[in-house]
């Protein structure tokens, strides 16, 4: 998902125009938003032929004080045995990356069909790696605001770190209270991207309830994270050791970086010349470089060079999408990955996709993969190492993987963040295999009252499942049946 930055958006003054509109909505809202849970089943989808061949359930569930705050979920049960497969909450990245993103471009069990597309609405198709099969997946648009999620309250709009896990915590509460037959599965909470703030915030949320013996009981066993925001100045920083490492800027370079700048290449003082003239050499080579997968294709719409390297995915995006959304002809050679994200635009868009969804009415004007900005959140926390650091004495298996062609959070960064935890070496480097292949590398850490296993996926990107389905969902099936990675 894309990485936002360290600035922090808190909630802006609005046009008199515009919050007379928003205050018109909520009216609208008043009818349909009081309601604390709704569910509906979802047999048919359009652009799917016939009726889907897996469970999938969507609908909302009411947060807050005045459940002002409306949770849209899509559930996908498990493809091989919904009773006694484990159950995972599902946290997409951004911040503000609707749910529907990881159910459609990752993990989920439907996907888009890329090859035979000549305009209008988009086809479907299945995935055949879909962790749907072996375990029962709930994708959550969180916090307010993302995907379908929506308030309807002026404050409600509001969120924040703690507050986002905060209410994925009530979210999950009472999304068991109305299914009680899950109760028993074997509980996990994962997400990727910058949910590595969200999910650990989350996990120990649930850890206290549970020692307050608040209900429902949840039988929590682990969390999962890729490519994990985790700590906002090391996670940048390893980017400059990372890009040297795989040859995109030269010895000569780095060493100057590492003479001028003292090694720090985040807080970079204006009065250091020398710094400032070395990473800016440094930025220079990384222009036109796939931040997301350095081997992929960065495309872009304009015929000049970008004067700035623009780290937010999110923002790339947006200027992809508003290209290839100014009409309706057919889409271009798929050589670029940024393109697929248009046929989710085109697709959760049509009126006829919400109602089969259903989507409440008039509550989201626009529904978007992942905002250019998201103007009512604030990223409260620069790091959540200490929060790890916690949960390593809890019980708890955790799986952290990372796609290692990724610049944005580099997997030299996540191991980094892990050995600090102090957590001793149980199993060392070593390659993990898929259909014979290595598949990338793995090292494990245990005590007398935490397991964590991290892994490495040979050429994924940021979003790792993404770029190696096959290995991913062998990883992530391995690990559920607590069985070597």
């Amino acid at each position: 998902m894309g990485i936002a930055g360290r600035k922090s958006f808190g909630p802006r003054a609005c046009i008199v125009g515009a919050c007379l509109g928003l205050l018109a909505m909520i009216v609208v809202f008043a009818g349909v938003g009081s309601a604390s849970f709704s569910q509906s089943f979802v047999e048919t989808l359009p652009g799917y032929p016939g009726k889907l061949p897996f469970k999938l359930e969507t609908g909302y569930v009411g947060v807050g004080d005045m459940d002002e705050v409306q949770l849209f979920y899509y559930f996908a049960e498990s493809e091989r045995n919904p009773m006694a497969d484990p159950l995972v909450l599902w946290l997409t990245g951004g911040p503000g990356c609707s749910g529907f993103s990881a159910l459609a471009f990752e993990t989920g069990p439907i996907t888009f069909n890329y090859t035979d597309y000549s305009g209008g609405l988009p086809s479907l198709v299945l995935n055949k790696y879909s962790w749907t099969k072996v375990a029962n997946i709930i994708f959550i648009d969180q916090p307010v605001g993302a995907g379908f999620s929506y308030s309807t309250t002026l404050e409600g709009r509001n969120s924040s770190d703690t507050k986002a896990a905060a209410d994925a915590y009530t979210f999950l509460r009472k999304w068991l209270i109305n299914h009680p037959q899950f109760l028993g599965n074997e509980l996990y909470i994962g997400g990727d991207s910058y949910s590595g703030i969200i999910v650990p915030l989350l996990v120990t949320n649930i850890l206290k309830g549970l020692e307050a013996g608040l209900k429902p009981k949840m039988e929590l066993q682990g969390y999962l994270l890729g490519n994990p925001v985790t700590d906002h100045f090391h996670d940048q920083n390893a980017r400059i050791p990372y890009v040297h490492r795989v040859n995109l800027i030269s010895d000569e370079y780095y060493e100057d970086a590492k003479s001028y700048c003292g090694g720090n290449y985040v807080d970079v003082n204006e009065n250091n010349t020398e710094c400032v003239t070395i990473m800016n050499t440094i930025m220079d080579c990384l222009l036109q470089i796939n931040l997301c997968q350095i081997l992929e294709p960065q495309c872009a719409f304009s015929s000049k060079k970008p004067e700035a390297l623009e780290w937010d995915r999110r923002v790339q995006e947006a200027e992809t999408v508003r290209h290839l959304l100014l009409d309706d002809t057919p889409m271009p050679p798929l050589k670029c990955r940024g393109y697929h994200y248009v046929f989710a635009y085109k697709w959760m868009n049509d009126k006829s996709v919400q109602a089969a969804l259903n989507v409440r009415a008039g509550t989201v004007e626009n529904w978007v993969r992942c905002p250019k900005t998201f103007t009512y959140y604030t990223e409260e926390l620069s790091s959540v190492v200490s929060y790890h650091k916690n949960l390593s004495t809890t019980g708890l298996r955790a799986l952290v993987y990372s796609g290692d062609h990724d610049i944005s959070v580099p997997w030299i960064a996540t191991l980094g963040w892990i050995e600090s935890l102090g957590v001793s070496v149980f199993d060392a480097w070593r390659a993990w295999y898929n259909d014979g292949q290595i598949a990338g590398y793995q090292v494990k850490f245990m005590n007398d009252h935490f397991r964590l296993t991290y892994v490495t996926i040979k050429g994924a990107g940021h979003t790792a499942p993404e770029y190696k389905p096959k290995e991913a969902l062998a990883m992530f099936n391995r690990y559920l049946a607590r069985y070597p990675i």
